[in-house]
C-alpha cells in the first residue's frame, strides 16, 4: 500500500488504541508525573459513581462472613469488565447507617473513592464475630481461623467475573495487622498489601515494658462491646427480615471480654486455655512467612502513633519489596487521607495493573521531621536507623537547672559525671499522669533533668535509649521516662516516652532484627525482684521520634514511677522510696540519635 494511503489508516489505529487505553483507565499523557504525593498521566479517573451490594460468603469452617462489594458504575449499573480488587478485613462494621441511609466504606473515604474512580473494585468484609458476620472472637485477634479466612476470601475474589485476578489488601490498625497475617498465608492472587498503623508486637502494645495498660484495655472493652454487642451493623441484601443479623449478633455474645482476656496473659510465654497468646497470635512470630510470600508491602505510619516503633521493626525484618511512609499523624488522625489516596493508587497501579510508574525505584522511606506542632519537612532514606545519626549521651546531674520546681531539679548534660557520689531520691507519687498537654505539673512530682537553653537547633531522628541505675525500698516497681521539650515560657511538652517494670529488666537476644535496641523477653522465668539497697541497671528504648528541638528551648527527661493515664494497677502502700544514681560508677543517662540539620520540603 502506498504510504500516502497508509497514513490515514495509521492515524486511525493510533487514535483507536488511545481510546481503548482511556477506557481501561491506563492512558499515559505527554505530561506524566509519578513521585511521592504526586501522580498524573499514568492512570485516568474514568468513573464518577459506584454501586454497592452485600452478601454472605461461607468459609470452610462454616462461618458466614458479611461483605460489601463496591464497584465502579455508569448510569447506576456496575461496569462489566473485570477489574483489580482491593479489600479490607474490617473490625468495626463494614458499612454504617446514618439518617436511614447505608453508607459504605467508600462513601466515607475519599482515598477509596480515588481507587474506585481509577477502575478498582473495593470489598469490605466484617471480621468473624463482628458486624453482620457470624462466628465468635474467642481466642483474641489475628487467629489461625482469621488467617484462613483471608486466604479463602482472596482466592474467592480472584474467581469472580468482575475481578481480573489481581487482588490487593488495605486497611488501618486491626485491618493493617491482618494483612501481614494474610500475606503469611501466601494466597496466589494476593499481589500487594498496604497496611496502615500496623502492629509488630502485640505484647508491647498491652504490656509496655511488662506493665499492663489497664486503661487502654478498658477502652478496648468499651469499644468492642459497642460495636459487637450493642450496635447492629447494616444487614446484607439477602437478609430481608434481619433474622440472619440477629443470629449473628447472638453469636457475638460469646466473644471474649478483651480486658479480662488480655489480663490473663501476664508474660509473653503465659499459656492459658490451650493458647500462648503473645506467640501464636502475635504478628512478630510469622514475619518469616510474610517474607516467604514475597508479597510487596507499603507501610503507612505516624510519628504521633503509640505503635510507631512497630513500623520500623517490620521494615527491618521484611525482605519483600517494600516502602514506608511515616508522617506527623496519630493513630486516629485523618489529616493524611489526600496523600494516602495518591500513594495507595500509585502502589496498586504498579503491582495490580502493571503500570510502570517507577514507585519501586524511589527512596524506600519517606519520613517527616517535626519542626513545630504544625510545621514539618519531608525527607527520604534508604535504611533505618539513619546512618548519619550520631549517638549522643546526655548524663543526669545535680542541679538546679532553675527551670522547674521538681523533687530534685537536676541538670541534663553531655558532660560525664566525675564524682563517686551522687543520687536523687523521691517517694513515689501515684497521682502523676502524662495526659496533660503541659507536663510541668506532672514533672514537679518526679525527678527531672533539664538542659540549659539550647544554643542551636538539635534534630533527633531515631530511637532514644535510657539507662537508669536505681534502687528501691520495694522489690518491684514501674519506671516511666518522658523526653520533653520545654519552651521559653516554661511549658513542657512530651515528645516520647518509655516504660519498664524492674522485675522485667533482664535483657535477651531477640529472634528477629530489633534495630540494635535493648530487648526484654518478658518470660515468666526472666522475672527478678530488686535486691535491697543495691543499684540495678534498667536499660530500655523510648518510642522513636523525628523532631527538631528549637534553639532557646530546653530538653528535659522526667522519671516517675506511676502514670495514672496508663494504669492504676500496682500501687503499693506505703509508696516506696526510689533512689536514682548519677555518678561515675552508676551514670544514668539518655542516648539521643542526633543528625545534622536537614533541608526538606516544608509543609504545614
Amino acid at each position: 500500500m502506498n504510504l500516502i494511503f497508509r497514513f490515514p489508516f495509521i492515524i486511525f489505529m493510533f487514535a483507536f488504541t488511545l481510546v481503548l487505553m482511556a477506557e481501561e483507565g491506563v492512558i499515559m499523557s505527554s505530561e506524566t508525573v509519578s513521585e511521592f504525593g504526586k501522580y498524573e498521566g499514568y492512570s485516568k479517573p474514568i468513573y464518577d459513581e459506584w454501586v454497592r451490594k452485600s452478601q454472605y460468603l461461607e468459609m470452610s469452617d462454616g462461618v458466614k462472613l458479611a461483605m460489601d462489594i463496591i464497584r465502579p458504575a455508569k448510569g447506576g449499573k456496575p461496569v462489566e469488565e473485570p477489574l483489580p480488587v482491593v479489600w479490607n478485613y474490617y473490625r468495626y462494621h463494614r458499612a454504617r447507617e446514618e439518617d436511614g441511609k447505608i453508607l459504605s466504606m467508600v462513601d466515607r473515604s475519599t482515598s477509596l473513592q480515588t481507587l474506585v474512580k481509577h477502575s478498582y473494585v473495593i470489598v469490605v468484609v466484617d471480621a468473624r464475630g463482628t458486624g453482620a458476620s457470624y462466628g465468635t472472637e474467642d481466642r483474641g485477634p489475628n487467629t489461625e481461623q482469621e488467617a484462613q479466612h483471608t486466604y479463602e476470601i482472596t482466592e474467592w475474589l480472584a474467581t469472580q467475573l468482575w475481578c481480573d485476578g489481581n487482588v490487593g489488601m488495605f486497611g488501618h490498625s486491626y485491618s493493617g495487622n491482618i494483612q501481614f497475617r494474610a500475606a503469611g498465608e501466601s494466597p496466589p492472587h494476593l499481589k500487594a498489601i498496604f497496611p496502615s498503623m500496623a502492629t509488630f508486637d502485640f505484647y508491647e502494645i498491652f504490656y509496655r515494658g511488662g506493665v499492663f495498660g489497664d486503661k487502654s484495655a478498658q477502652g478496648l472493652r468499651r469499644a468492642l462491646n459497642y460495636w459487637d454487642i450493642e450496635t447492629p451493623a447494616p444487614r446484607v441484601d439477602e437478609d430481608s427480615t434481619g433474622e440472619m443479623l440477629r443470629e449473628a449478633m447472638a453469636e457475638h455474645q460469646k466473644n471474649v471480654d478483651p480486658y479480662t482476656f488480655l489480663k490473663m496473659y501476664t508474660y509473653r510465654n503465659t499459656r492459658k486455655n490451650d493458647l500462648t497468646l503473645w506467640i501464636e497470635n502475635n504478628p512478630m512470630t510469622y514475619f518469616k512467612g510474610v517474607n516467604e510470600s514475597g508479597i510487596p508491602v507499603y507501610q503507612w505510619a505516624g510519628w504521633f502513633d503509640f505503635i510507631r516503633r512497630d513500623a520500623f521493626q517490620w521494615f527491618a525484618n521484611l525482605k519483600n519489596p517494600q516502602k514506608l511512609t511515616i508522617g506527623p499523624w496519630s493513630h486516629g488522625s485523618h489529616d493524611w487521607y489526600d496523600l494516602l489516596a495518591v500513594e495507595q493508587l500509585r502502589w496498586f497501579d504498579y503491582w495490580l495493573k502493571g503500570i510502570d510508574n517507577r514507585i519501586i525505584d524511589e527512596p524506600i522511606i519517606h519520613y517527616a521531621i517535626i519542626q513545630k506542632p504544625d510545621v514539618f519537612t519531608w525527607h527520604t532514606a534508604k535504611t533505618w536507623p539513619l546512618p548519619e545519626s550520631k549517638q549522643v549521651r546526655y548524663y543526669f546531674g545535680a542541679g538546679p537547672s532553675g527551670s522547674v520546681q521538681s523533687v530534685n531539679d537536676g541538670i541534663l548534660s553531655t558532660e560525664e559525671p566525675t564524682s563517686d557520689k551522687g543520687h536523687d531520691s523521691y517517694v513515689v507519687d501515684y497521682s502523676t499522669t502524662s495526659e496533660e498537654e503541659d507536663m510541668s505539673v506532672n514533672d514537679a512530682k518526679g525527678l527531672t533533668y533539664t538542659t540549659v537553653p539550647l544554643k542551636k537547633d538539635i534534630t533527633v531522628i531515631g530511637h532514644p535509649v535510657v539507662t537508669l541505675y536505681i534502687a528501691s525500698s520495694a522489690e518491684d516497681g514501674d519506671f516511666y521516662v518522658y523526653l520533653e521539650e520545654v519552651d521559653t515560657d516554661g511549658v513542657s511538652r512530651r515528645i516520647t516516652d518509655g516504660i519498664l517494670r524492674t522485675s522485667h529488666r533482664a535483657l535477651s537476644e531477640p529472634a528477629f532484627n530489633n534495630l540494635g535496641l535493648p530487648y526484654h523477653r518478658h518470660f515468666k522465668e526472666d522475672v527478678k525482684p530488686l535486691p535491697k539497697g543495691e543499684p540495678v541497671e534498667l536499660i530500655f528504648d523510648l518510642l522513636p521520634i523525628s523532631k527538631v528541638f528549637k534553639a532557646g528551648n530546653r530538653i528535659r527527661v522526667t522519671v516517675i514511677c506511676a502514670d495514672a493515664s496508663y494504669t492504676e494497677e500496682g500501687k503499693l502502700e506505703p509508696p516506696p522510696t526510689v533512689t536514682l544514681h548519677r555518678n561515675r560508677q552508676y551514670a544514668s543517662k539518655i542516648t539521643l540519635p542526633i543528625v545534622m540539620k536537614k533541608d526538606g520540603r516544608k509543609q504545614k
